[in-house]
């Protein structure tokens, strides 16, 4: 398995800069495999999210058929794939935010009863509970 960074995934993902993206291109086209899958964090994933939404203007539709490409793929290992699954689910049926989503699933997947927070989003749209 091989850790993949934010910004192979981005540049292979938007192939902006030709050089890079080849060179991602081909990490995960040709040496990446279901056998030796490249590693894709849950940090990594929200650094992936803030980079394509604030700098490259991805929407969240295009944002979760992302994510599941990445989930489906065999190219790829994703960290706690149910806990990001259920986490693009929140996003699509209750208008909540990726990272809100993504944060109160990791809680509630590591046993915490509920996650605190002060964002009035989080708390009507992620399932955050008020301070």
């Amino acid at each position: 398995m091989i850790g993949l960074d934010t910004n192979v995934l981005v540049r292979y993902l938007t192939q902006d800069e030709p050089q890079q993206a080849k060179l991602a291109t081909h990490l995960i086209e040709k040496v990446l495999t279901p056998a030796a899958p490249g590693f894709v964090s849950l940090v990594v994933l929200m650094e992936l999210y803030w980079v394509l939404s604030k700098l490259y203007q991805v929407t969240l539709p295009e944002w979760l058929e992302t994510v599941e490409s990445l989930l489906s793929g065999t190219h790829f290992f994703v960290e706690q794939r149910d806990v990001l699954r259920a986490a693009a689910q929140t996003c699509a049926t209750q208008k909540a935010g990726f990272i809100d989503a993504l944060i109160a699933q990791v809680a509630r997947a590591s046993g915490c009863t509920h996650t605190a927070s002060f964002d009035k989003t989080a708390i009507r749209f992620a399932g955050m509970t008020a301070v």
